[in-house]
């Protein structure tokens, strides 16, 4: 399996919630992490910064943040360039994916834990 470096936006040190538990996953599975939220803290090791940090060569960003609160990121994350984004439950936004494949990265409306489950992350 390929690792591929993922910003985890959203981020959460609350076990109950998805992004708590994408992290931890993410981390099991051998990926590279970074994560952005609304507190300071941290998940499996993972640092999770409260503001936009300098970042490159990211291959997934996984949203865990609603349509409202994702209009910050637009611009850091076009410019960013990830290859895909992906839009967990409670996220999905068709403004958001038609600006990200215009600007040539791939939307993937799924859930981050079933495709680390599944192997097919």
């Amino acid at each position: 399996m390929k690792n591929k470096k993922t910003l985890v936006l959203g981020a959460t040190t609350k076990p109950d919630r998805y992004a708590f538990k994408a992290i931890t996953m993410l981390v099991e599975k051998g990926h590279s992490v970074l994560a952005i939220g609304q507190n300071q803290g941290e998940v499996a090791g993972i640092k999770i910064y409260t503001k936009q940090i300098p970042l490159a060569n990211i291959d997934t960003v996984t949203l865990y943040l609603n349509p409202l609160r994702q209009r910050d990121y637009y611009n850091y994350i076009i410019e960013t360039k990830p290859k895909r984004v992906i839009f967990n439950p409670g996220t999905e936004n068709p403004q958001f994916y038609q600006l990200l494949e215009s600007n040539g990265i791939k939307v993937e409306v799924a859930c981050t834990l079933v495709l680390l489950a599944t192997n097919q992350y």
